[in-house]
């Protein structure tokens, strides 16, 4: 009885989350009151509460590492943006021509997204493409291989998506060997539907009129560089912090966000306070996405109640009974994350199967890493780079299905492929 109810709660949670739009209720909503209805369902029938209690205090401060992970990142991400420090970047693409141009977006947002994360990418990039691309029609394409790019780009990267973030610090992948492993199916994955695309694309692009700067920016452009650097640095510096010290990954965004904070204080102690503020560590708190950080919250404390009543592990035994064929299994995880959101799915696979049967770094975790990561590519909701681009651009689900799913799907495929080959035949 409890476990139907649980279900029944967490399937019409789940069901309200993906028709966020249509009933105009916030998915971070419904998250929220899915995972606490679902722990209160289980308590209320357990006999023992206070082993419940101690359950749910365990499963929080395994999630709390990846909140207060998120939640450093995108505060670093948001100070570079106020400093205008992806200038650096964005500045220096000159070319108009559109074969070349899709390269250059493309590549750029493959590796950026593994260094910062597919959604702080995509909306950069599509931000670019903004100032590069005045007709639409010709921008949408350009989106889309940025979603795929950067999906790609994130799941080879501990720190590029937050599905391979998850598993990271679950200890299912290492850093170094998620990182061997998984780039070049990803590097395919982008590939395939960039060498297809570009052939389709000819001339030149016309770019918007160009808008004169504003006077009196309160950076410099010494500062702007010094903010992008730092801040940049501070992400990759993560997964070399925890090599060394063997702390969770978040300790190593805090220490890199306390080492910015100082710097940017110090650089900008001289200036009018009102200069000072949009600036400020304190201004980038407030503008960081709290809601998809209690979307998260709430999605991956109701799968670690489904964890705890033993609801994962029973499924794990079916699809290996049924099924079989791992994967199989995990290829299909990876295509359902393009309709359903790729972090409860790869929470249920966490709860699912323990490190006793799959240790660490083990084929399963890898291959999930890539196929949760690049799957959400198949369709604009699949994915937050996606769901971004589509927010920004106005992107119509039917177009994006005919024109970039397709691309999507055999690049995901081949670097399936890729993966598997590159385990049974060479056994890297």
């Amino acid at each position: 009885m409890m476990s139907i109810i649980i279900i029944t709660i967490f399937v019409l949670g789940y069901t309200a989350i993906a028709f966020e739009h249509p009933l105009n209720i916030n998915k971070s909503a419904s998250a929220l009151l899915t995972g606490v209805l679902c722990w209160t369902v289980y308590i209320l029938f357990a006999e023992d509460k206070h082993i419940i209690s101690e359950q749910l205090t365990e499963h929080l401060g395994e999630l709390s590492g990846i909140l207060f992970f998120l939640m450093g990142a995108m505060t670093i991400v948001e100070l570079i943006d106020a400093h205008d420090g992806f200038d650096v970047i964005t500045s220096r693409i000159t070319t108009n021509n559109q074969f070349k141009l899709v390269w250059i977006i493309s590549i750029l947002t493959f590796f950026l997204s593994a260094v910062l994360d597919n959604l702080t990418t995509a909306i950069v990039m599509v931000s670019l493409l903004r100032k590069l691309i005045d007709d639409k029609s010709t921008r949408l394409y350009f989106v889309g291989m940025v979603v795929v790019a950067a999906n790609a780009g994130g799941a080879w990267s501990p720190i590029g998506d937050v599905t391979t973030t998850m598993l990271w610090i679950g200890g299912q992948i290492t850093a170094t060997n998620i990182i061997i492993k998984l780039i070049v199916p990803s590097i395919v994955c982008l590939l395939v539907p960039l060498i297809i695309i570009s052939l389709k694309l000819k001339g030149e692009i016309k770019r918007p009129a160009i808008i004169e700067n504003k006077s009196g920016s309160p950076t410099t452009e010494r500062e702007r560089n010094t903010v992008f650097f730092v801040g940049l640095g501070a992400l990759i510096f993560v997964p070399i912090f925890k090599t060394i010290t063997h702390l969770p990954p978040f300790m190593g965004v805090l220490f890199g966000l306390g080492v910015l904070w100082v710097i940017t204080e110090i650089i900008h102690k001289k200036k009018q306070d009102e200069d000072k503020d949009v600036l400020s560590v304190v201004h980038a708190l407030r503008k960081i996405d709290v809601p998809s950080i209690l979307f998260f919250l709430g999605i991956l404390i109701a799968i670690s109640a489904m964890q705890s009543v033993g609801l994962l592990t029973q499924l794990a035994q079916f699809m290996n009974d049924k099924i079989g064929n791992l994967n199989i299994i995990v290829e299909s995880i990876g295509v359902l994350s393009a309709i359903v959101d790729n972090v409860p799915l790869v929470a249920a696979s966490m709860g699912m199967y323990d490190l006793q049967t799959y240790p660490p770094d083990s084929y399963i975790w890898e291959f999930l890493a890539y196929c949760a990561g690049t799957g959400g590519s198949i369709l604009i909701i699949g994915s937050a780079a996606g769901v971004a681009a589509m927010g920004m651009e106005k992107i119509d689900f039917i177009w994006y299905f005919k024109k970039i799913a397709w691309l999507a799907i055999i690049g995901y495929f081949s670097g399936a492929m890729v993966y598997i080959a590159q385990e049974y035949l060479i056994h890297l």
